[in-house]
């Protein structure tokens, strides 16, 4: 049979087809990206990417994917219809759709699976929609270890989109069962955004847990503590893992600096509980943890000492002159 003949009197067995090919093209080759990419070409996949660093491209060529200088090279690469993962940080998502956009055409699957706000996911869906794109919005949480491990994977969007590539899902994923369809357009980004904000919490928890040891008068073994802790015990965890592998590999935590930075997702947790009314204390008072963690001079804590010292008489430490 002519295949290609057939392809072109039926829409039918063109999805057929170009699945069929287990082919994808990746925008943003970063750790997450080219993890994704790696993973997928281990299970058979053609993988392509595109990344608008020029040392990033250099390195993923050396690993073995097709790389392209280009976005319009990657889109001109596909043998059959085109399924796109787009993966790069969220302030830089419409960016990459504008370069995209020039060479989709009706029927293309376009993924996102950085950590993007919801909101901007089902705007991103309409406009894409409005063009015969379909889109997809998904969470993806495993971090640098999903490439061997597998990911989590919390998929938004049209659910008959989602079974059109859901074979992708399943070679990524931890497990048999490590992806879900979560629901309509914007819940992908909406699940993995709440997912982030437990996230903060659990670890602001490990952290004060392990801080209030270091100030005890039992001069405790904190990687001896942490190793214990994942054995068993009602708190055993993947980031308890992390934990004694962050003790393990920082000895003491020495030269590390007590800055923690956050992406997004916890503010916009927090900022999505203050419009439903819903209080969300433990992961607010996460965020203002890392928030503080970046204050090297504060300016409150100086107004404190200053009113201990007024109303008091408490004794004010001045920096030497």
């Amino acid at each position: 049979m002519d295949l290609t003949a057939e392809i072109e009197r039926s829409g039918f067995l063109i999805t057929i087809y170009n699945f069929s090919m287990r082919e994808i093209g990746i925008v943003g080759l970063g750790r997450m990206g080219a993890g994704i990419g790696r993973r997928l070409k281990a299970k058979g996949w053609r993988v392509a990417g595109y990344d608008v660093s020029e040392d990033i491209r250099r390195k993923l060529r050396e690993g073995g994917i097709e790389v392209f200088d280009e976005i319009a090279d990657l889109c001109k690469w596909f043998k059959g219809k085109r399924l796109i993962w787009i993966m790069v940080p969220a302030n830089v998502v419409d960016d990459a759709l504008e370069s995209l956009k020039p060479f989709l055409r009706s029927g293309d699957i376009l993924i996102e699976g950085g950590n993007s706000y919801f909101r901007d996911s089902i705007r991103r869906y309409e406009e894409l929609k409005s063009r015969g794109v379909d889109f997809l919005d998904v969470g993806v949480s495993g971090g640098v270890w999903g490439e061997k491990e597998g990911y989590c994977l919390m998929i938004g969007g049209e659910r008959k989109v989602f079974l059109e590539v859901e074979n992708l899902f399943k070679d990524l994923a931890y497990g048999e069962d490590g992806y879900g369809y979560v629901g309509k357009p914007g819940s992908g980004h909406f699940v993995k955004m709440v997912h982030n904000g437990i996230e903060y919490g659990m670890m602001q928890a490990i952290a004060e847990g392990f801080e209030l040891m270091k100030e005890s008068d039992f001069d405790l073994d904190l990687e001896e503590v942490a190793r214990i802790y994942t054995r068993g015990s009602v708190i055993r965890s993947w980031l308890m893992d992390l934990t004694y592998k962050a003790f393990k590999d920082f000895k003491g935590l020495e030269g590390i600096e007590p800055y923690v930075e956050d992406s997004g997702e916890g503010r916009w947790t927090v900022l999505e509980g203050v419009r439903t009314g819903v209080p969300l204390w433990v992961i607010a008072d996460a965020l203002w943890g890392r928030f503080r963690s970046r204050q090297s001079n504060s300016f409150r804590d100086k107004l404190l000492a200053a009113l201990r010292f007024e109303f008091g008489g408490h004794t004010v430490k001045r920096k030497e002159k």
